[in-house]
């Protein structure tokens, strides 16, 4: 799951009493998570004084964060014409500046930001600080150097310990981020972030336990703290993906733990949306379909809605409302495709296309498959989730099609399955042509790759034997006689090294009965001396092997 993006504000003394308890109240919904309250809360504020700076500031991050960015300018543009510190709201442009890459133009905002403060004022240097942290393109290192300029002018400042912790965490400090946390939160014992921060630094560590347990600290000090039951949600969810014999009764208090969440929040579409996010990570696909024809009856604007519609109908194979639904989304210009976008909906063309006895169209596979190249394209690292979908393809035996699929993904060494994915990919090739006339050039191309598939292998795992044996195969297909004897006997070395144990299985049995013979074959035509040896070794091994007795007595 994405870093969730936080907010903190420290509070501001230089305003009436009244306009400052509005403010914190709405600062504090945003620290619980409870967005739509804190909008209702600043959109108040604004109304009765729409020359407030900083409540079109903190309505704008709230928009900003919901990538409503249209929304999100329109608060900053109105804030920079307000008497009262309009120069806020040049650091919210200045984070849209930081998401399109801009990085000049968000120095300049950041520059007029603080332009005229006073000498101790630290709050626009925690704003740029929190800026650079939750942009798109995250810039850690100069986010720690804006709060350190904050924490230099007030050390005890704990909205700018914890910002700076978020920014050591952020950058892999898990030394400097605990310490900020624990300093955080030792300044002001009210700030329950700081203190469930620790406890995310235990989680990434996947000391889950103890995370849950620092989390349930969280729990004694405010029972009604919502987002400490996210995180415990997610911890659960991690600790079920980690150790799967934990996996059932982990994945439903996760469950429970984000059902807790959700009735501390305010139940806004945003909120739904991340129920939604969340019902993906844990695989609960039929109610993520009933959540997300609930929030089309809602809101038919938002088109994040048919991202999770369609993921949800493929999981529950109602393949026609997947694509169209990923259609319609990833149609419009404006929205953020990803990845898995394209991989869902090259996944429901694929199976839109197949039959009841698992053959697949090839004209519905073509389509499908190009739009998960498109999905690759878009991120390489995609290809870590092709291999379920590509092993059940390899499963049904429809072997060309399983092989287009792992072509994406065998050559990415940085991909977790790389070692699996050249395996399924050779092998699948393999069976793919074993039936084909192996002098046609698209059979020994083919081949060919399965080959370097299996050398791939080799390099990752020199112990996979297995590998020696399919290229004996491969080799055995192309007629190419050397190699049929180097790979067969090098597959024979590496299996008797096991032991004795190892070569009185059957199955090993029958696999080293196959090496013989094709190595007895391939000398029959220049050393029949050596030829009968091997297939005299074929019937040392089964006594019964019709081809091994037939090609001696032949070679006699």
């Amino acid at each position: 799951m994405n870093k969730f993006k936080i907010f903190s504000f420290a509070l501001v003394a230089s305003v009436s009493v009244a306009k400052a308890q509005d403010i914190n109240q709405a600062k504090k919904a945003i620290d619980a998570e409870q967005f739509q309250k804190a909008k209702s809360l600043l959109k108040s504020i604004i109304k009765a004084k729409p020359s407030d700076g900083e409540a079109n500031f903190v309505l704008g991050n709230i928009y900003l964060n919901q990538s409503v960015i249209d929304s999100a300018k329109i608060y900053y543009l109105n804030g920079i014409e307000a008497a009262d510190k309009k120069n806020l709201n040049y650091i919210g442009l200045g984070q849209i500046d930081l998401n399109n890459k801009n990085t000049a133009a968000a120095q300049a905002n950041f520059a007029l930001a603080t332009k005229d403060i006073r000498r101790k004022d630290v709050n626009e240097f925690i704003y740029i600080g929190r800026a650079y942290i939750n942009s798109d393109n995250p810039d850690y290192k100069n986010a720690i150097a804006s709060l350190q300029k904050a924490l230099a002018i007030e050390p005890q400042n704990a909205t700018a310990l914890l910002t700076i912790g978020d920014a050591y965490y952020g950058a892999n400090n898990q030394n400097d981020a605990y310490k900020a946390y624990r300093d955080a939160f030792t300044a002001d014992p009210t700030l329950l972030r700081a203190k469930m921060q620790l406890g995310v630094l235990l989680k990434g560590a996947k000391s889950y336990e103890e995370a849950i347990k620092s989390f349930n600290e969280v729990i004694t000090l405010d029972v009604n703290y919502g987002p400490v039951y996210r995180e415990l949600a997610e911890t659960y969810y991690k600790w079920a993906r980690n150790k799967p014999s934990t996996s059932t009764v982990n994945l439903q208090k996760a469950i429970t733990n984000y059902e807790k969440y959700l009735s501390l929040t305010d139940y806004s579409l945003d909120s739904k949306m991340r129920h939604a996010d969340f019902l993906i990570l844990v695989k609960d696909y039929k109610n993520l379909e009933v959540v997300a024809n609930k929030m089309i009856a809602e809101d038919k604007v938002n088109p994040r809605i048919f991202r999770y519609l369609g993921y949800a109908a493929y999981e529950n194979g109602n393949y026609d409302v997947a694509i169209k639904s990923l259609e319609d989304y990833i149609k419009v210009p404006t929205n953020k495709i990803i990845a898995r976008d394209y991989l869902y909906l090259g996944y429901a063309k694929i199976k839109k296309g197949t039959n009841a006895e698992g053959a697949v169209d090839a004209a519905a596979f073509d389509s499908g498959l190009a739009e998960i190249k498109k999905g690759v394209n878009l991120d390489p690292t995609a290809v870590e989730e092709l291999g379920d979908f590509g092993k059940e393809l390899f499963g049904k035996k429809q072997f060309v099609q399983a092989a287009d699929l792992f072509e994406l993904t065998a050559t990415n060494t940085e991909s977790k399955s790389y070692l699996t994915d050249n395996v399924y990919y050779g092998i699948a090739l393999y069976y793919a042509n074993v039936n084909k006339t192996a002098t046609a050039p698209e059979v020994i191309a083919a081949l060919g790759k399965a080959d370097a598939a299996f050398d791939r292998v080799l390099v990752a795992s020199p112990t996979y034997e297995e590998a020696y044996l399919y290229k004996g195969r491969i080799n055995n297909l192309l007629e190419k006689d050397d190699l049929i004897i180097k790979n067969y006997e090098e597959y024979v070395t590496k299996i008797t090294a096991k032991g004795a144990e190892e070569l009185a299985k059957p199955a090993t049995v029958k696999k080293v009965v196959e090496a013989y013979n094709s190595i007895g074959a391939s000398y029959a035509n220049t050393d029949k001396a050596k030829a009968i040896e091997y297939f005299n070794k074929s019937l040392v091994l089964d006594p019964a092997n019709a081809y091994a007795a037939q090609s001696v007595k032949a070679l006699k």
